[in-house]
């Protein structure tokens, strides 16, 4: 914890951020790991993780983003403050949290995933791979929960080093793990669609459960006890976490309405929008990586009443996390086919993903600081400013793409509005840095 409250800043980030920033890069690898290994089994069988993908990714972003920052916030105060019991009360009640929402999920789209998918266009064996797939994963969501909780416990007390080795150790056994069941490498047997939920349960639980067993010896300053049902902690936690949920919705919310509009104007539009959209997920690990940081970093130094250093902190994380996808912003702008031609030759797919490189990325780094910033107001504990700009982005893409439908504009509209929100996003986090929350007077100097 005094790393995180009295060392020289830029070396306390650099401490922490690198690691966690390799974590995330290889955790991420995981995405593209398991697309490659499923897309081996055939076109439906890459359909059917298409169907799931969106819900797979929104659990995550609730779970690690939302709920897991929430949690991370809550803890690092109190720790900031000097008080463990508290922050051993936030991480119990945080656990109470995590099963409510890992039933709802798997109420939801592990009972009834079906008539869900169904509804979304999936048939046939589209729709029976999706349900396997899905009915492995959602069905055994506590275990997703909890690695994710887990994580954000850690992350929290400041134990970022520690739990970057146990994500980096368990991503690279997922990955090899669920090559090795989809397609059944060596003594394994190929178990199709399965493979890649099943290697997820697998490895989340392992790491789950050393992590766990870890938290309770001790040997990380904090203990996961039963504590009394408190509402006030519950509610500490949730001013973070359940708004977050709103932001998470909102996220998959824009992605699923630019999908749907950019869909109108051909297969080969959809086709080239996705390829380009697909460098966005490369910005997460940068984001992550730093603004994980900053979420504690902040948390605990608004708890320990040195607010002019969270300040510091969080506008050193938005420049390092501005300056970096900004510059992959501006190479994928200026030179699109150093992306483009590694996954197509189609030459209209190609010009409509070049298009919406031209458009978006020039605002990468304004969507990388803004992340940052994000996960850094998380610290504070106070979060309808940020969320308010992203619902914001939400109606500004949605409202412009459907009139772009609706009166025939070209697609560059949609591109150019998509770029658009993302300046909003960053510059929106940026303008919350000088509201009242965040300009509160010294108390520790």
């Amino acid at each position: 914890m005094q790393l995180l409250l009295d060392a020289p800043i830029v070396s306390m980030l650099c401490r922490l951020a690198i690691p966690n920033l390799v974590a995330v890069t290889t955790m991420t690898c995981i995405f593209f790991a398991d697309a490659r290994f499923i897309g081996q089994l055939g076109t439906t069988a890459l359909a059917s993780l298409a169907v799931v993908f969106p819900f797979q990714s929104l659990m995550q972003m609730m779970a690690a983003g939302a709920i897991g920052g929430g949690i991370t916030s809550s803890v690092a105060r109190a720790l900031g403050s000097g008080d463990r019991f508290k922050a051993e009360e936030s991480a119990w009640h945080g656990l109470i949290i995590i099963g409510v929402m890992s039933l709802l999920y798997t109420l939801v789209l592990g009972a009834f995933c079906r008539p869900i998918f169904s509804l979304l266009g999936a048939t046939e064996e589209v729709l029976d791979g999706s349900v396997i797939y899905s009915r492995i994963l959602f069905g055994g969501a506590f275990v997703g929960w909890l690695f994710f909780m887990l994580s954000a416990l850690l992350r929290a007390i400041g134990e970022i080093p520690l739990l970057s080795r146990i994500i980096i150790t368990s991503s690279l056994v997922q990955i090899l793990l669920s090559g090795a069941l989809t397609l059944g490498w060596g003594p394994f047997p190929s178990a199709g669609i399965s493979g890649p939920a099943t290697a997820t349960l697998l490895c989340h639980a392992a790491a789950g459960a050393y992590m766990l067993i870890t938290i309770i010896r001790g040997n990380v300053g904090i203990r996961l006890i039963p504590h009394s049902f408190n509402m006030q902690t519950i509610n500490d936690i949730m001013k973070v976490g359940g708004i977050g949920l709103l932001n998470s919705t909102a996220i998959a919310f824009t992605v699923v309405i630019v999908t749907g509009l950019v869909g109108r104007y051909g297969t080969e539009a959809l086709a080239g929008y996705g390829l380009g959209s697909r460098l966005e997920i490369m910005l997460i690990p940068i984001a992550f990586g730093i603004g994980g940081v900053l979420t504690t970093a902040v948390g605990a130094n608004f708890g320990a009443g040195k607010y002019n250093r969270a300040r510091n902190i969080a506008w050193l994380g938005f420049g390092a996390t501005f300056v970096a996808t900004g510059i992959i912003g501006i190479i994928a702008a200026t030179e699109p086919s150093l992306w483009l031609d590694r996954f197509t030759n189609d030459p209209k797919a190609y010009s409509y993903g070049a298009l919406y490189l031209n458009f978006a990325a020039l605002f990468y780094g304004f969507f990388g600081g803004g992340q940052s910033l994000y996960f850094a107001s998380q610290g504070t504990g106070r979060m309808l400013i940020p969320v308010t700009v992203s619902i914001s982005r939400l109606i500004l893409v949605a409202t412009i793409g459907m009139l772009s439908v609706k009166f025939s504009w070209d697609i560059s509209v949609i591109f150019g509005t998509v770029g658009t929100g993302l300046a909003i996003f960053g510059v929106g986090n940026a303008a919350n840095m000088f509201s009242n929350i965040w300009r509160q007077k010294q108390a520790v100097e």
